[in-house]
């Protein structure tokens, strides 16, 4: 502003933008973050705002706190002296403006260890490698989390106990892989959880069937195998729908296996007189030795329906079948199948898992060295999700050689190298060492190789396919072009959906709905049917948005919602008929988006009331970023 007085011209100069946000942080914070209040253990007194980046570090990091609580309106807090709208964003851009500034001159990418695959990773790695599906969870311990991850590098740690358990699984799965004729029977055996309701049709089942279970076991030999179902019964030996004539059928891939016919008058007076000798002749009834063939197959156990007339009660029914752990009426429900096996084995016949590793098969003993070299790359470069070196060629050769020499055959000798391989570093631990010439603390790209690594691991839960490899390989995958072309091409492919189920459910806290637990006094309906369509629906929302790219704003806001027959009753959402799930419109804007799924409002209550505070707390640090102090 320009002032004359007399003849004098007089230049008032206006302060910087700096000093002004100096000021308003003079005003409104210092008072109370000073060298001698301390509130909340924060001063400002020794910051200069003016130069944040003059502080190091650790002025750095208050100052983004600072920001954090500023944007939110959490800070100034009442009592304090006052900003106004205007000086509040004033506030926030420049703070904004010159941390972005700081970071960009002096970038801090951090560093990554050594990154061992969780549970989840290691059953998709072995899967992509041997075409083989395992239940990790009983082969491996549970993996430890952090900030609701399990998939943080710092805390997958390799302890020696682990590694044991690794070195048992290698030993397993290769045999399994490969059908050793040695392999010793065992027996799996399947729960269903005890709170789902089997009093409708579940989806995966026959169409035409109540209640039941559904499995897909690996059979590893060509042999035969004992199947065996137990119905549920109570602490007093007692089932359920024996009053009334059933058949519950037993069944390998869609086809019948055995059919066993229970329940009428007779049946029902023997069970009364003698609940565990009943009890004990069903168990027999409902057991099958059968022949199967190696591989992967269905095996499925439920009730058929005999009618779609729904069951009548003097009172009303509850949605929840099992509410009454006592009640025998209603309709016969399977508490478990046991498959045990391979007996009287006839050889490893042709599976899956055999197609996967063995590409070529030598026709004299002459070419069994080539055929394995074969092997070798294609198992090795899936296996350390990179080309294949000289020397690891030469050492998995080695490996191969001597369980040939060893078991007397060709797959002997690829059974060796497979167990090398899934207890191997380079398969169980992702390594990104520095670059060679790189000075400490200097930040540097990713290479191709790492990059593909992270990429397949974030966006599949898995390592990178072929195409991903030669890529990089190539030395294009980091291009922006290539990569953003990869990025959805990746995101479109169905192995994409773990990032629904993994990433989704532990940022959701979707895996919590395992355990809980609403009080059956208070929510007599909740039951394991409900528990699943919960978590479904979330699941099938964050897909939805994901595969077509919609904004993550819709998260929040989406006018639709994904129900079948059970969740759509839940909801009170008429016309909603069957298993399956369909897309439907949400009319009451209660429903709108996450924070109107059951799965997310189960999750943040109490097991018998809602809790406004722990929901609020979810939203604070899962939706919003900014943690309740």
């Amino acid at each position: 502003m320009l002032v004359i007085l007399g003849a004098t011209c007089l230049y008032s100069q206006q302060p910087s933008p700096a000093e002004r946000q100096a000021a308003v942080v003079k005003r409104a914070c210092v008072g109370c973050h000073n060298n001698n209040a301390k509130t909340g253990g924060l001063t400002l007194e020794p910051l200069d705002i003016r130069h944040p980046a003059d502080g190091g570090e650790a002025a750095l990091e208050v100052w983004e706190k600072v920001l954090r609580k500023v944007r939110v309106g959490m800070m100034p807090p009442r009592g304090a002296p006052k900003i106004t709208d205007d000086e509040r964003s004033g506030l926030i851009s420049f703070l904004e403006s010159d941390l972005d500034r700081a970071a960009a001159a002096r970038p801090n990418p951090g560093s990554v260890g050594a990154h061992r695959m969780n549970r989840a990773e290691y059953a998709n790695a072995i899967r992509d490698l041997l075409d083989l599906q395992i239940d990790a969870a009983a082969l491996l311990p549970p993996d430890d989390s952090a900030f609701g991850f399990d998939n943080i590098a710092d805390v997958l740690r390799m302890s020696p106990a682990l590694m044991e358990r690794y070195l048992s699984a290698s030993w397993n799965l290769s045999r399994e892989a490969v059908g050793n004729p040695g392999i010793t029977p065992a027996m799996q055996v399947y729960r269903v959880r005890g709170d789902l309701s089997q009093d409708q049709h579940i989806e995966g089942l026959p169409l035409g069937s109540k209640g039941g279970i559904r499995v897909e076991h690996n059979f590893p030999l060509n042999a035969e195998y004992v199947i065996k179902v137990r119905m549920w019964r109570n602490t007093f030996d007692l089932m359920r729908g024996v009053e009334d004539p059933h058949e519950i059928e037993i069944a390998l891939d869609g086809e019948p296996v055995k059919t066993v016919k229970v329940g009428g008058r007779e049946d029902f007076i023997q069970m009364a007189e003698n609940p565990g000798e009943f009890g004990a002749k069903l168990d027999e009834k409902l057991t099958a030795r059968i022949s199967v063939p190696a591989g992967v197959h269905e095996v499925t156990a439920y009730t058929k329906l005999r009618s779609r007339a729904q069951f009548e009660e003097l009172i009303k029914p509850f949605d929840r079948a099992n509410i009454d752990g006592l009640a025998v009426t209603g309709d016969p429900a399977v508490d478990r199948l046991s498959v045990e096996g391979p007996l009287a084995a006839k050889g490893a016949g042709n599976t899956e898992s055999r197609a996967r590793i063995f590409t070529c098969t030598p026709a004299k003993e002459s070419d069994e060295l080539g055929c394995a070299r074969k092997i070798v790359d294609s198992l090795a470069r899936r296996a350390y999700r990179r080309p294949v070196t000289e020397a690891d060629r030469e050492m998995l050769l080695g490996f191969f050689q001597r369980g040939r020499n060893q078991g007397g055959k060709f797959d002997s000798g690829i059974e060796s190298v497979i167990q090398l391989l899934l207890a191997s570093p380079e398969f169980l631990v992702r390594f990104e060492p520095d670059p060679e010439g790189v000075k400490p603390n200097t930040p540097y790209r990713v290479s191709d190789m790492q990059l593909a690594s992270r990429l397949a691991f974030f966006l599949w839960s898995r390592g990178p396919d072929d195409e991903l490899i030669d890529l990089a390989a190539k030395g294009k995958l980091h291009e922006p072009v290539v990569l953003k072309a990869q990025t959805g091409r990746m995101l479109k492919d169905p192995r994409s959906k773990m990032l629904a189920t993994n990433f989704a459910g532990q940022w959701l806290f979707l895996r919590n709905l395992q355990q809980a637990k609403p009080d059956t006094q208070e929510f007599p309906d909740f039951d394991d049917s409900l528990r699943q369509g919960f978590r479904q629906e979330t699941e099938m929302l964050f897909e939805n948005i994901q595969r077509q790219d919609r904004s993550v704003v819709e998260l929040l806001t989406a006018n639709y919602t994904f129900v079948n027959e059970r969740l759509a009753r839940h909801y009170g959402i008429p016309g909603v008929y069957g298993s399956h799930f369909r897309r439907v419109p949400v009319t009451d804007d209660t429903r709108r988006g996450l924070l109107g799924h059951g799965s997310v409002l189960t999750v943040t209550s109490m097991p018998n009331r809602t809790s406004p505070v722990r929901r609020g707390k979810w939203i604070l640090e899962n939706i919003l970023g900014t943690p309740p102090p």
